[in-house]
C-alpha cells in the first residue's frame, strides 16, 4: 500500500478523547496495512522531555521536541499520530508550518464534560491544589481557529471520530 508521511496531531482538554482516538485510529490503520507511529504525551514527558515544567516556555520546548521527531518519522513515510495537549495556537501553527504535512485534529469537549471523565485523577489533584499550571482551569487553552478535522467527543461515538479522521487523510492523499 502506498501512503505519504503525515503529522496527525491531536489537540485539545486533558480527558478531551485525544489518546482514545488515536488508539482507535492505530487499529484501524493497522488493520489496513499502513506503517504508523504514536508519540503519545505522556510517553514522551516521561522519556524524551523529563525534566520539563508546565511554564509556556517548558510546554513549547516540549511541542518542539515531539514536532521534531515527527518530522523525521514524516520525511519517511510514517503516519504520525500525535495526542499532546499542545493549548497553544502559535506553537501548534510552528509545527504545522515545520512538518509540511500535517493534519490538526482537534478532540473538543466542554472541560466540564473532560473533567467528569478525570481518566487519570488530573481535575480531582488540581482541585485539591496539588497540580498548579493546569490547561484549562489555571493555564489558557487556546483552540484551533481551522483544524482539518474535528471530534466533537461528548456528542459523537469512537467510531465516528476515527472515521472522520480516516475520510480526512484519504481526501487529503495519505492514504488510499
Amino acid at each position: 500500500m502506498k501512503q505519504r508521511g503525515v503529522a496527525v496531531w491531536f489537540t485539545g482538554f486533558s480527558g478531551a478523547g485525544k489518546t482514545t482516538i488515536a488508539t482507535a485510529l492505530t487499529k484501524e490503520l493497522q488493520s489496513q496495512g499502513y506503517d504508523f507511529e504514536v508519540l503519545d504525551g505522556d510517553e514522551i514527558r516521561e522519556n524524551l522531555t523529563k525534566g520539563l515544567g508546565f511554564s509556556k516556555e517548558d510546554r513549547d520546548t516540549n511541542i518542539r521536541r515531539i514536532g521534531f521527531v515527527a518530522k523525521l518519522l514524516v520525511r519517511h513515510g510514517v503516519i504520525v499520530l500525535v495526542p499532546v495537549i499542545s493549548p497553544y495556537r502559535a506553537i501548534r501553527d510552528e509545527m504545522r508550518e515545520k512538518i509540511g504535512d500535517f493534519v490538526e485534529v482537534f478532540a473538543n469537549a466542554p472541560i466540564e464534560v473532560c473533567e467528569k471523565r478525570d481518566v487519570k485523577g488530573l481535575y480531582k489533584r488540581v482541585r485539591a491544589g496539588e497540580i498548579k499550571q493546569f490547561t484549562g482551569i489555571s493555564d489558557p487553552y487556546e483552540p484551533p481557529l481551522n483544524p482539518e478535522v474535528e471530534c466533537r467527543t461528548d456528542l459523537e461515538e469512537l467510531e465516528d471520530s476515527t472515521a472522520k479522521i480516516m475520510n480526512k487523510l484519504l481526501e487529503l492523499g495519505y492514504i488510499s
